[in-house]
């Protein structure tokens, strides 16, 4: 059985940046995942995720993502287009995945399907709480991330 893991990243003291990590609190208030399905908070961590992806067959990372375009437009890259993606380094949390999956394929070990989704920030300043721009998009993302996990062959129960 392949090792998946969904991972959101970023700083919830910094509004929108910590919108994958808003979007994972989401998905695991409202879901219930198989055992080879890992919902990961991985905040700012950057090397240390390594522990936590070596090893995972499909990679599902949510992030507040630098597109260029508006606030609150809704991003999804997948494979080839991820390495592009963050090689542009926007913020440091991205710096450390940008590292960690240069590092699994120098170990020989790449992650076999990566999946970004992510939401251009409106407002990157300290605060708890998502921008109103920002904000109605984690219910997309959540519905974004159930069909990724579904075409992995991933059924997520509803919490009862």
């Amino acid at each position: 059985m392949e090792k998946i893991v969904v991972l959101g990243v970023g700083n919830i003291l910094m509004q929108d940046e910590g919108f994958g990590v808003r979007v994972v609190e989401e998905i695991t208030r409202r879901y219930i995942f198989p055992e080879h399905v890992q919902i990961l908070d991985g905040g700012t961590l950057g090397m240390e995720l390594l522990r936590f992806i070596a090893g995972v067959d499909c990679l599902l990372i949510i992030d507040a993502v630098n597109g260029g375009g508006m606030p609150g437009e809704f991003y999804q890259f997948t494979n080839e287009e991820v390495k592009v993606y963050f090689k542009q380094k926007v913020s440091m949390h991205e710096l450390g995945v940008q590292d960690v999956l240069t590092a699994l394929e120098l170990l020989g070990e790449p992650v076999k399907e990566i999946v970004v989704l992510g939401v251009q920030p409106a407002v990157i300043d300290i605060g708890l709480e998502l921008s109103q721009v920002v904000q109605p998009t984690v219910d997309q993302a959540v519905l974004r991330a159930l069909a990724v996990l579904d075409s992995w062959g991933i059924n997520c129960l509803p919490h009862t």
